[in-house]
């Protein structure tokens, strides 16, 4: 097994946060523009989308680099990324870059439910070095994740086919991620009684 590598905080922050900030600066800046490749049309969306791709990529390559290691949920999105913004641009149609979203928390919300009708939680099997708990607080909190992966993928639908394209940018960049990081947070004060304290 290859050895992971610690690095400082702050720099893995920035590798994993600071692309998709850059792609939420660019659209912003570029989201009125319209640019012609090859007699091809692309809005400023796109724009910002195709240099989003490569973005992604070089800030994991760097981390993996750095560390050693790539978490599986990493490498998924990186790939929804790829195929969703390759789709983007071959049709060049942003729907596909919006439906990625809804895609992905379908997709672990999928991956989650098959496990609990196994009688698993793979959110066990992802964060358990990360939050040492008991059993039953893994099955309890992969319930919880799993119905909150499907009202984030609903709210996704419901965003990009109703609201405006500015609007979905602002939500996707911004509120989704906070709303799952918040409720991760207050899953783990809930379930407090199921953390296993580490040896000292």
């Amino acid at each position: 097994m290859a050895e992971i590598k610690k690095i400082n905080p702050f720099t893995k922050q920035v590798l994993e946060l600071g692309p998709t900030i850059v792609y939420f600066v660019l659209y912003m800046w570029i989201k009125d523009e319209t640019y012609t490749f090859r007699g091809v049309e692309y809005s400023g969306f796109i724009v910002a989308a195709l240099v989003f791709i490569p973005l992604l990529l070089a800030a994991m390559a760097i981390l993996w680099a750095m560390t050693g290691k790539l978490s599986r949920i990493q490498i998924f999105t990186g790939f929804m990324v790829i195929v969703f913004g390759g789709l983007t641009a071959y049709f060049n149609d942003e729907r596909f870059f919006k439906m990625k979203t809804s895609i992905v928390y379908g997709f672990f919300a999928g991956i989650l439910g098959l496990g609990l009708l196994q009688g698993r939680s793979y959110l066990q099997w992802v964060l358990e070095d990360f939050l040492p708990m008991q059993p039953a607080g893994w099955m309890i909190l992969t319930r919880r994740i799993t119905f909150m992966f499907i009202a984030l993928a609903i709210a996704n639908e419901l965003v990009w086919r109703n609201m405006s394209e500015e609007a979905w940018v602002k939500i996707e960049t911004f509120a989704f991620p906070a709303v799952l990081f918040l409720f991760l947070w207050s899953q783990i004060i809930l379930l407090q009684r199921y953390l296993i304290e580490p040896k000292q």
